[in-house]
């Protein structure tokens, strides 16, 4: 008898390589099929989309659409230089830092419908300078929004309380007239006589207006 060589080994060999380039395979197809799920980095609202299922994406297309966390949603709004100072010297107290001043003001926000949102802000974020060619510093103001009621884009009207003024004189807004940059309100006297007199104004509270100068207490104008 002759011997004959064992060849057992060699079969062994070519059967793992093909299972190997098998399996090679199969993980390329599932990382092939991978990329066909594309999921947010983020928890969010998305808007739609402009691809559509079936359609060929690849990274250097356009955005297939646009994530948006707005729970919390953050307020921006830009405050005129004067208007900051004027809130920091107001609430600060002594001893108190800028940040720390911030924090301790809440935010009311009235929405475009003339509604009142009724979660409170927070202070957020203060830009770092103000803008030489508008004379305004960026403000963020954090508002919690369960149920996505606010979204990117919105527009409404955002206030806080940062001084109290006790006794003070108001006048119905609809009774001021603003000319060149001053501001009149019709007074009557006892006879019934009305003049045109010039005041000084502070700030807006709802449909009133605090008068600084120019108004006694128990004076009468005209509203309408």
């Amino acid at each position: 008898m002759r011997d004959q060589p064992f060849e057992g080994g060699t079969v062994t060999c070519l059967a793992r390589a093909t299972i190997e380039s098998a399996r090679a395979v199969v993980d390329s197809a599932k990382l092939d099929l991978g990329f066909a799920n594309i999921v947010s980095p983020i928890d969010g609202v998305t808007a739609i989309a402009t691809a559509q299922i079936g359609d060929y994406v690849n990274p250097m297309g356009d955005p297939l659409t646009t994530v948006s966390t707005i729970d919390p949603i953050l307020v921006n709004f830009t405050a005129s230089e004067q208007e900051y100072l004027n809130a920091m010297k107001a609430a600060s107290a002594p001893g108190s830092s800028e940040q720390g001043t911030l924090k301790s003001l809440v935010w009311q926000l009235q929405l475009a419908d003339g509604s009142a949102y009724p979660q409170k802000g927070q202070f957020y974020a203060l830009d770092r300078e103000v803008n030489v060619r508008t004379g305004a510093i960026l403000v963020k103001v954090m508002f919690p929004n369960p149920g996505n009621v606010l979204r990117p884009g919105g527009f409404g009207s955002i206030s806080t309380i940062v001084n109290i003024q006790r006794n003070a004189l108001l006048v119905p807004q609809r009774a001021v007239t603003e000319l060149q940059g001053g501001y009149l309100v019709a007074v009557v006297d006892k006879a019934n006589t009305v003049s045109i007199r010039p005041i000084k104004v502070g700030p807006r509270i709802d449909s009133m207006w605090i008068v600084s100068e120019g108004l006694k207490a128990n004076e009468r104008i005209v509203a309408e």
